[in-house]
């Protein structure tokens, strides 16, 4: 039988404490949403000034990070290469500032934020990640 790592409610936490804390720091207002690894909601933040629609964003960008084991930035870029047919991939939250939580090389959650600049969303959602090593 296999074992495997998951977030349970002290690490939800504690990447969402960084995140706001990473957010506050620099004046930002975003909502950061944690997922397990198959995608469903395990916690969401959504800060002081953070447009409503920001909650669903980030909800779908740690969604597609979850399921595709990739930062989603990488289907942003692709999408902005050229490859439109993409958006037709029955995923939402193709933008970036979706990240998985990979433990021991296995993808166990994922991060999304949505409020701020692309690599701004990003650089929250990793933030949160680090407070968990």
């Amino acid at each position: 039988m296999k074992t495997k790592a998951i977030l349970g409610l002290a690490e939800v936490n504690a990447v969402l404490d960084a995140a706001q804390r990473e957010a506050e720091a620099n004046q930002w207002t975003i909502t950061v949403a944690v997922t397990d690894d198959s995608g469903e909601l395990l916690g969401l933040r959504r800060l002081d000034g953070a447009a409503p629609m920001t909650a669903m964003i980030s909800a779908q960008k740690a969604r597609t990070a979850a399921l595709s084991h990739k930062e989603t930035q990488v289907f942003e870029n692709m999408i902005n290469e050229g490859r439109t047919a993409f958006l037709s991939a029955p995923l939402e939250g193709l933008l970036e500032g979706g990240v998985p939580v990979v433990v021991d090389g296995r993808v166990i959650g994922a991060v999304g934020v949505s409020g701020v600049k692309a690599d701004q969303d990003a650089q929250v959602a990793k933030s949160g990640i680090a407070a968990m090593r």
